[in-house]
């Protein structure tokens, strides 16, 4: 009999040693080794997904001026927020992986998707979940669909398959030639070349090349979804993230209703684009304005409240920033931030006490970030210490202010990228002024907006216009 190779892999990088190891010195994980058995020494069984109409092609130097563009167009799905971050579309013959919390709404957005692409054949495999969960899903889903608000009704061209070998995965791709695949997990899948259980780094490399391959061969678009580690990364070797196409990440908090969808790598397109959906009842919505979601509407004005101009990947937000600043009652003040960096609050505190002549030192200072969102644009500096300042002092921010500006070590207030954009989110908004940096005037056409633009070069010249001192 023919002896069974096995090797031991690091769960968390993919990295491969003969023997067992502590500490893998790849990424300094512990404990993080485990046996896999290799495939045998069976070659001839290697090929995994073969087109029965293509020929081996020639693989001879060419020029690139005779290599041929991609021709084909991309395809236009009814979610705009997804078109957006993959660029325009889904690419022909690309690897698309999506990773996720559980929960979050992976399994979701991608039946809706199958469930809106009447005019094209789209087959849905999931290793998970039976085809009665998955009916259950998208009679939920048909009811009224977010997207287009009509009822598929039985248009709909997805076709459901619960299998979880990829020998038999492609034997119906065969028959049934799919124009979409959706891959439900990719953890769930195992080759019958790779004698290691599903999921181990052995097979979801092996399983992820051959839907590669078939991709890469038959122009069919393929999408599969990843699990994630309790650090937030996807699981399974690195290798899985540089083998796809696009890499994107469906992030945000399951307890409240809204997501982001955002590409962390995608060769088809600008990797700073987002889109954010609402999590209902009857499947995930998309968000065309998320300012006027993640503003407030008050019945009365509250101290503490300043609404910055930041950016998520090219488009504009305008988010609610809220602070409370009271006398701490223990011996060490509390500082605590939610979606914003604590050590950049840390840093502000500073600069408005060391040049703003504030006694923050005795004071719990807590910040809050309304929409569940992360914020690491530096654009929301001015508004945060006009939030904390506010609620200081207590005295009410007008509710049609914003800011954008960074601010510096020094007091200083700094301009920031693409002013324009967010100028210009203000206006539409229906802000009447908008704090930001001396220095950003010069790059701008002040004539061209209908909003007051204040500039200021100091934080004590901000305090002076807002509180008059």
């Amino acid at each position: 009999m023919a002896k069974i190779k096995s090797a031991y892999f690091c769960q968390q990088c993919g990295y491969q040693s003969p023997k067992w190891m502590g500490k893998c010195p790849s990424c300094d994980g512990w404990n993080t080794f485990a046996e896999e058995i290799l495939e045998k020494e069976d070659t001839a069984k290697k090929g995994e997904w073969r087109s029965s109409s293509s020929q081996k092609r020639a693989t001879k130097p060419r020029l690139i001026q005779e290599i041929d563009p991609l021709s084909q167009e991309r395809i236009l799905t009814p979610d705009a927020e997804l078109n957006r971050v993959l660029g325009g579309g889904i690419v022909p013959g690309s690897l698309v992986l999506i990773g996720g919390e559980p929960g979050i709404g992976k399994s979701t957005l991608l039946l809706q998707i199958a469930l809106q692409l009447s005019n094209h054949k789209i087959l849905y495999v999931s290793g998970e979940e039976s085809e009665q969960q998955i009916k259950m899903r998208a009679e939920r889903l048909n009811q009224k669909m977010p997207f287009s608000g009509e009822d598929i009704g039985v248009a709909s061209g997805c076709y459901i398959l619960t299998e979880t070998s990829t020998q038999n995965i492609f034997k119906q791709i065969e028959t049934f030639q799919p124009h979409l695949l959706v891959i439900d997990s990719i953890q769930t899948l195992h080759s019958s070349f790779i004698e290691s259980g599903a999921g181990s780094v052995s097979q979801v490399r092996e399983c992820t090349a051959e839907l590669m391959k078939y991709a890469k061969e038959s122009g069919t678009p393929v999408f599969l979804i990843g699990h994630i580690t309790k650090e937030g990364g996807l699981a399974g070797p690195k290798v899985l993230e540089h083998m796809v196409d696009t890499v994107l990440q469906f992030e945000g908090d399951r307890h409240l209703v809204y997501r982001i969808l955002r590409a962390n790598k995608n060769r088809f397109g600008s990797t700073s684009e987002l889109g954010i959906y609402e999590m209902l009842g009857d499947g995930l919505r998309e968000v065309s304005n998320p300012s006027e979601i993640l503003i407030s509407q008050r019945e009365e004005d509250i101290t503490g409240i300043a609404i910055g101009a930041t950016l998520e990947g090219n488009r504009p937000l305008l988010i609610e920033i809220q602070s409370l600043v009271s006398p701490s009652s223990y011996g060490t003040p509390q500082r605590s931030s939610t979606g914003f960096d604590s050590k950049r609050l840390n840093m502000l505190l500073a600069v408005l006490e060391k040049r703003g002549g504030f006694r923050l030192g005795a004071q719990d200072v807590f910040l809050n970030i309304t929409g569940g969102l992360k914020i690491e644009d530096p654009a929301i500096d001015l508004a945060v210490c006009a939030s904390i300042v506010s609620s200081y002092e207590d005295v009410v921010i007008s509710a049609d202010t914003a800011f954008a500006a960074e601010v510096g070590l020094g007091g200083e207030v700094r301009a920031v990228n693409k002013i324009e954009q967010r100028i210009g989110e203000a206006e539409k908004l229906g802000f009447k002024r908008i704090f930001v940096s001396k220095f950003a005037l010069k790059s701008i056409v002040v004539e061209q907006f209908n909003i007051r633009i204040i500039a200021v070069g100091k934080l004590d010249e901000m305090f002076e216009e807002l509180f008059g001192h």
